[in-house]
């Protein structure tokens, strides 16, 4: 099964075809340089100025209403009820595979909701941060699945968004090195009553655990206003991740302190062996399993052609 496949599932969606889509911005202008959309770039992808106009503005846009309507909405039921007014942070979840680019999404929209007048203050939090550092997975003999949903601390993740969605003035979450690939013990990310929380991740969209003790009748979605997929064919995300993985020798293996430093000197043909096999027994079995199927219950799906722009906005009719 391919991920960007089209079935009677998307009867859901209302689908747009980018050249349709774009037209929604129209009257918008970019509020990002070059410069600044290269910062947020991910490696290997081929997102410029073109794309944010046609693709991530009227997104931002779009969720700007939504943030809108959902403020208006609280300031009636805190009318109704009779309660102090209070700001409820407006919580995004943007999901997807390893490589396909759900990292770049979360920053640029990040960056471009900053710039709407009523959400100044944008907070991005991968969920990175909530896997179980090493040691436990070492200890729980999981190391090898780490990325899948049993490798992260569920608990912990689903606390976390409680108290960012209940106003909880200050909240801290955990951080996370790739460099290290592993849990910084000493240090955490700070959140503080922001207009909007981004949360970025393979499972966020996951239905409700039932993982031995933490089995959970809540799902992080269920404290979501609005969630994105981003999707692309397997075959073309596989070929993003070894060519990333290609990419990945000359700088971030290359620093004595990484954890795949021993992938450097590996030549293009070792290293394209090394990476699909990380692909196939890892990343595609919990792209599969495990993340491809949360895709219908996005509310929006952001599909990639071959060449990593996205090709076809679907946005969910309830």
């Amino acid at each position: 099964m391919s991920s960007a496949s089209t079935s009677a599932a998307w009867s859901r969606f209302t689908e747009l075809e980018r050249t349709r889509w774009s037209r929604l911005s129209a009257e918008i202008s970019v509020p990002l340089t070059g410069a600044e959309i290269e910062d947020l770039r991910g490696l290997g992808e081929t997102i410029n100025l073109e794309e944010v106009q046609q693709v991530y503005l009227p997104v931002s846009r779009l969720l700007n209403l939504y943030v809108n309507a959902a403020s208006s909405l609280n300031h009636m039921t805190n009318d109704f009820l009779g309660v102090s007014q209070r700001r409820v942070p407006f919580i995004i979840g943007v999901a997807g595979s390893v490589a396909v680019g759900k990292s770049t999404t979360a920053r640029v929209l990040q960056a471009l909701l900053r710039r709407w007048p009523s959400t100044p203050k944008v907070q991005l939090v991968t969920t990175d941060g909530f896997l179980y550092p090493n040691a436990e997975l070492q200890r729980r003999g999981i190391m090898h699945r780490k990325g899948f949903p049993e490798s992260f601390d569920r608990r912990a993740l689903l606390e976390f968004v409680s108290a960012v969605k209940s106003g909880v003035p200050q909240v801290s979450a955990p951080k996370y090195s790739h460099l290290y690939y592993d849990i910084l013990p000493d240090e955490r990310i700070e959140v503080n009553t922001p207009d909007v929380l981004i949360l970025e991740g393979l499972n966020v969209l996951a239905p409700a655990g039932t993982e031995g003790p933490e089995t959970s009748d809540l799902t992080l979605s269920d404290f979501f206003d609005f969630s994105i997929y981003v999707d692309a064919l397997t075959e073309d995300i596989q070929r993003w991740y070894v060519e990333r993985f290609l990419s990945l020798r000359s700088s971030a293996f290359s620093n004595p302190n990484s954890y795949f430093r021993r992938y450097a000197e590996l030549d293009d043909t070792q290293a394209a062996e090394v990476a699909t096999g990380i692909w196939k027994s890892i990343n595609e079995p919990n792209l599969v399993h495990n993340v491809l199927p949360t895709r219908a219950r996005a509310h929006l799906i952001l599909q990639k052609g071959a060449n990593h722009s996205v090709q076809r906005v679907l946005l969910r009719k309830n």
